[in-house]
């Protein structure tokens, strides 16, 4: 089992060590990190290319990915798995790196809006993915002494 907890967090790790070959654009994944989080990204990619460069399979696998192919990630990821099991310090050092992406991910800027209509109230939420949530939420706030039942 810890196994199958660490080949997720390889997976996760080459997900965000190769997700500019899979975004639509570096601005797309500028909106999700700050400037120090993109540069702890190439980072990470370039610590993680030059590990893997010397075995042939992940070389072809990096070679996949950088070309766009998604379902060449699952073989990094299982390379990066035995690169990091092998090396202590290189798996170190590539957790440490993942852990400071995430500080500089960027804040959820979404808004939130709660519109009273008589005893009903409603709350929108609209994320930045264009999805939406929508509550309704009860209203039992007194001001002064709540009616006796």
């Amino acid at each position: 089992m810890a196994d199958l907890i660490t080949l997720a967090a390889a997976q996760a790790i080459a997900k965000v060590a190769f997700n500019k070959f899979f975004e639509s654009g570096v601005g797309k994944l500028g909106e999700k990190f700050t400037e120090a989080g993109l540069k702890k990204i190439d980072e990470l990619y370039q610590k993680i290319r030059k590990k893997l460069s010397g075995n042939a399979g992940a070389s072809n696998a990096l070679a996949d990915v950088e070309r766009g192919n998604q379902d060449a990630l699952q073989r990094v990821a299982v390379y990066l798995l035995d690169e990091m099991q092998a090396d202590a310090n290189f798996a170190t050092d590539v957790q440490k790196i993942a852990d400071e992406i995430n500080i500089h991910r960027v804040e959820d800027n979404s808004s939130q809006n709660q519109y009273n209509y008589g005893g009903q109230n409603y709350q929108t939420k609209t994320g930045a993915d264009n999805t939406n949530q929508f509550g309704n939420v009860t209203n039992n706030n007194y001001y002064g002494n709540p009616p006796q039942p």
